[in-house]
């Protein structure tokens, strides 16, 4: 792993996209990073925080990425550079301050850095956050590669403190977590002293208050309208746009960030440089115009390969048709007109499929035979379901709420939430997860269930959510069922960390961004405060936990059960085993009646397995923990725990 503080200006090394854009962040002196954890982009806060103290940062995981912008603004306001990070979803987060923050705009630079999961290769969706530079009426910049990565992140700051607004750096997964050579620049000193000047007029936004209102806003988007059309001439001369190809091309093709990668290499395979050109964008909003008509004058026909919505498809269009007399008639090809998949991640065999169909040339990107041989090829390979880990809680926890809402009856079930624990849809979690979408929205909707009583609705409703969306998104959710008096049931998986996207820590964590002491929150306590009544369980004690939720669901009103087992795989638990595991052969009974291998068919945790030829269950002694937890599930008592030495 490279040290972004020690390697010097002028050295090339191999960096993770995520790396770079931190490295960049450096270069441009930023005082303060501020984000919350979602992959791909959580890697830029992480390097950071390992230099912080050399660097004289202030680094920090947010609670959410609303307050993740808002500390990157206070640091702005005061003179500091600042960047915020989040995944996609986390636009919509923030969308509230950002869309304030437009009507003051900055003073020194601040970039928030979005990084996108085309295809939701890790994401319950796709989201495109580039809609929001539109709506909030700023520059958007996507690199497309890595050194670009790094270079565009330090002009994203220099930008925006040109601009008097912040920037959206775009980077998307295969951007974010793939690696490249990057030739690094020379490190910037941040040795301002932080100042927040507030004695000039309301109207004055780099001295006086930074206030929005009603009476402000037709100033304001005047004021950041112009700004925008101050960018778009800038971008028109940006280095971070370029031209490649034939002078006068039959077809042009525009792109941006990593698809330009996938363009220009499928030109290349088919040899077709001679009849096209490849217009590569890094400033995508506002288009620099300029350029951009210069280059549709000059082709009959456009195709446009993004991913993953039409965002750059429509601002072509519409800058081809208000400048009709420069630009001429085109024919445009890309999502529209189906020559670019509507949805999911593309790649160079997509892009040279798309090219085919336009130019006329047979092609053929793999043989024809080739996607039959790959599905048959899958089932040679074991049949493998997803699953949680071996020693996970959330399988204890899951189980226990199974059995606990099977006895209570009704037809209960489990409203979900987002992280590991979404697995609770699948018979991993015993399937009792009926609801799942964003995070927060568990306790959201079980709030809405719990207050539908007078119209003779009486099924069980339960919530789930983990520590770390307890404090980015439940808490909200969970007042307002206080508040209502809503019939529900939270159950917060306290795994100790934000174990999804690497361990990061929360405030329920007594340690920062940084590894420094940091004071917890105390979950319990917050939920007590809130009024509802909070238990608290190991659900690695099956009976224990079975008993209590039983008992809790059999009560009315707003309840918190909290069930804390830290995840089998942090780092604190990775040293050793707390039980060893074996299996009494002759106590098993395996398939027979009164058990029909209730471990490995139905608990299903990867550290056992079934010995068919036995006829008993095993214990895979590489992949098992030692939680001890399928001892209390196997009922013919075959599975024995002992204290491990």
């Amino acid at each position: 792993m490279t040290d972004l503080m020690e390697v010097a200006e002028g050295t090339r090394c191999l960096l993770m996209g995520n790396a770079a854009i931190a490295r960049g962040a450096l270069e441009a002196g930023v005082s303060v990073a501020a984000g919350y954890p979602g992959t791909p982009s959580s890697e830029i806060i992480e390097n950071l925080s390992r230099v912080a103290d050399r660097a004289g940062l202030h680094v920090r995981w947010a609670v959410n990425e609303k307050v993740a912008a808002e500390v990157a603004a206070a640091a702005s306001f005061a003179g500091l550079r600042s960047i915020c990070t989040m995944k996609q979803n986390g636009m919509h987060v923030a969308s509230d301050f950002l869309l304030h923050l437009t009507g003051t705009g900055v003073r020194a630079g601040m970039a928030v850095i979005v990084c996108e999961d085309p295809g939701a290769l890790s994401s319950q969706n796709e989201a495109d956050a580039r809609f929001f530079a539109r709506m909030l009426e700023v520059p958007l910049l996507e690199p497309g590669d890595f050194q670009e990565a790094k270079d565009m992140t330090r002009w994203a700051l220099e930008l925006s403190e040109e601009l008097k607004t912040f920037v959206i750096l775009r980077s998307v997964t295969r951007m974010s977590h793939a690696s490249g050579t990057v030739t690094l620049g020379a490190l910037s000193g941040n040795g301002k002293k932080a100042y927040f000047e507030c004695t000039g007029s309301l109207l004055d936004f780099q001295r006086g208050p930074m206030i929005t209102g009603p009476g402000a806003v037709t100033y304001a988007r005047t004021v950041q309208q112009g700004r925008l059309r101050q960018a778009s001439r800038m971008f028109d001369q940006s280095p971070f746009n370029s031209y490649t190809g034939s002078l006068e091309p039959r077809l042009l093709v525009v792109s941006s960030s990593a698809c330009a990668l996938y363009a220009r290499e499928a030109i290349e395979i088919l040899g077709a440089w001679d009849r096209v050109g490849l217009l590569k964008l890094g400033t995508t909003w506002p288009l620099p115009e300029q350029l951009v008509l210069r280059h549709l004058a000059g082709a009959g026909e456009v195709l446009v390969v993004e991913e993953p919505q039409d965002f750059l498809e429509d601002a072509v269009k519409v800058l081809a048709a208000e400048q009709a007399s420069i630009a001429g008639a085109k024919v445009f090809y890309g999502k529209r007109s189906g020559h670019v998949p509507p949805a999911g991640e593309l790649n160079c065999d997509v892009v040279i499929g798309a090219l085919a169909r336009i130019l006329g040339v047979n092609y053929e990107p793999a043989p024809k035979d080739y996607a039959d041989r790959a599905l048959a090829a899958t089932f040679t390979a074991p049949g493998r379901e997803l699953t949680f880990c071996a020693g996970c809680p959330h399988r204890a926890s899951f189980y226990c709420l199974h059995n606990a809402l099977a006895l209570k009856g009704k037809n209960g079930f489990v409203c979900g939430d987002v992280g590991c624990y979404t697995m609770g849809i699948l018979p991993a979690g015993f399937e009792v997860v009926k609801t799942a979408f964003c995070m927060g929205s568990g306790i959201g909707l079980a709030s809405g269930f719990g207050k539908l009583g007078a119209f003779g609705f009486d099924q069980p409703v339960v919530a789930v959510c983990g520590d770390s969306t307890f404090f980015h998104a439940a808490m909200p959710a969970l007042v307002d069922a206080v508040h209502h008096e809503a019939d529900v049931m939270l159950v917060v998986l306290d795994n100790s960390g934000t174990a999804m996207t690497g361990f990061q820590p929360h405030p329920g964590i007594g340690e920062d961004a940084s590894g420094k002491r940091a004071r917890p929150m105390d979950i319990e306590a917050i939920c007590r405060a809130m009024g509802a009544k909070v238990v608290v369980c190991d659900p690695f004690e099956v009976e224990g936990t079975e008993r209590t939720l039983l008992s809790m669901l059999e009560e009315s009103g707003p309840r918190v059960a909290i069930l804390r087992q830290e995840c089998a795989l942090s780092p604190h638990k990775r040293a050793g085993k707390r039980f060893k595991i074996r299996v009494d052969e002759a106590a098993c009974i395996g398939s027979r009646c009164g058990c029909n291998r209730m471990c490995t068919r139905v608990f299903r945790c990867p550290g056992l397995f079934w010995d068919a030829r036995a006829k008993v269950a095993r214990i895979d002694e590489v992949i098992c923990t030692g939680c001890g937890v399928c001892a209390s599930v196997c009922p013919s008592g075959a599975i024995r725990k002992e204290e491990a030495g």
